[in-house]
């Protein structure tokens, strides 16, 4: 027969401290995300004044249908998912194998290698020397500017490593080497395959900072039709505060038209967040248990 642990006073005021921090927590979490929906279908009119502040207000969807009909937001959306697919492979090509070789205790020099990896952490050559090699390479205003430049993060090179090292097995590597395995047959047929967990996250990882990448693509592509989609929404944020600084130094009928062109692009604005948001919110819940794991193994035990 169990009998029932007695909460303490104290225990229940840490309890309702902690019900209050989750719930507040949630709400900063969570009004922003309800906020960009609801402005996505609400009246600009009402979202610019500030009337509406939670719950749509002046329902339309004229932001989704300009989002569906504008051809330029859907190329950088087809350009974004290119970046992010090409470049995410890239990292995973570039980061397992070398976090995997540091791993190894009889991989001569690693330690040497190792502190040449993390000098680049503290160190950089700097923005105009960095654009300068890369237009000697012949890659400005090329899908390779935005993927090779970031092909490897040394900081998930030193997760990935400490995951190899306190996860998989050094007998399970002998073991296959006695057997005769070949290095590389080692790490595609077994290393990999139980390294599922780290494998994930990385992806995560470089994938979500791919998406979100904008800032390569500003300087070093010239042909809009290459943009991906963070910088077709940032035209159309420069779109709409022009509009709104040249309102007041032009007579009303130009004023006007500007409003209503800026009006449209606040609305088109936050259709293109949410259109830009739901695929990596709708991918996260398949990868959040590789997610958790993965860090825990590869961070905390290392």
């Amino acid at each position: 027969m169990t009998t029932a642990v007695r909460e303490s006073g104290r225990d229940k005021i840490f309890l309702i401290c902690n019900y209050i921090y989750v719930w507040l927590a949630f709400i900063l979490v969570a009004y922003p995300i309800i906020y960009m929906l609801s402005a996505s279908i609400s009246d600009p009119k009402f979202v610019g004044s500030g009337e509406m502040w939670l719950w749509p207000k002046g329902i339309t969807f004229e932001g989704y249908q300009r989002v569906f009909q504008d051809k330029s937001i859907w190329s950088g959306y087809a350009n974004t998912i290119l970046y992010t697919g090409v470049g995410t492979a890239i990292n995973l090509i570039v980061t397992l194998p070398a976090a995997y070789a540091l791993s190894r205790k009889d991989f001569l020099g690693r330690n040497f290698f190792m502190g040449m990896f993390m000098v680049t952490m503290f160190f950089g050559g700097g923005l105009v020397p960095t654009y300068l090699l890369v237009k000697e390479l012949g890659m400005v205003n090329t899908m390779w500017a935005i993927v090779i430049p970031s092909a490897a993060s040394i900081w998930n090179i030193i997760v990935s490593r400490t995951f190899f090292q306190t996860s998989i097995p050094k007998e399970l590597q002998e073991a296959a080497q006695i057997d005769g395995c070949t290095n590389l047959r080692l790490f595609v047929k077994i290393i990999l395959p139980l390294s599922m967990p780290i494998i994930a996250v990385m992806a995560l990882f470089y994938g979500v900072g791919n998406w979100n990448s904008y800032f390569s693509a500003l300087i070093y592509l010239n042909d809009s039709a290459k943009y991906p989609l963070q910088l077709v929404l940032r035209q159309i944020l420069v779109l709409q505060e022009m509009s709104a600084q040249a309102g007041g130094v032009m007579d009303a009928a130009t004023a006007s038209a500007l409003n209503n062109k800026a009006q449209i692009a606040a609305l088109v604005k936050y259709a293109v967040i949410i259109v830009a948001t739901v695929p990596v919110i709708a991918v996260y819940p398949f990868l959040q248990r590789y997610f958790v794991q993965g860090v825990m193994i590869g961070s905390v035990k290392g």
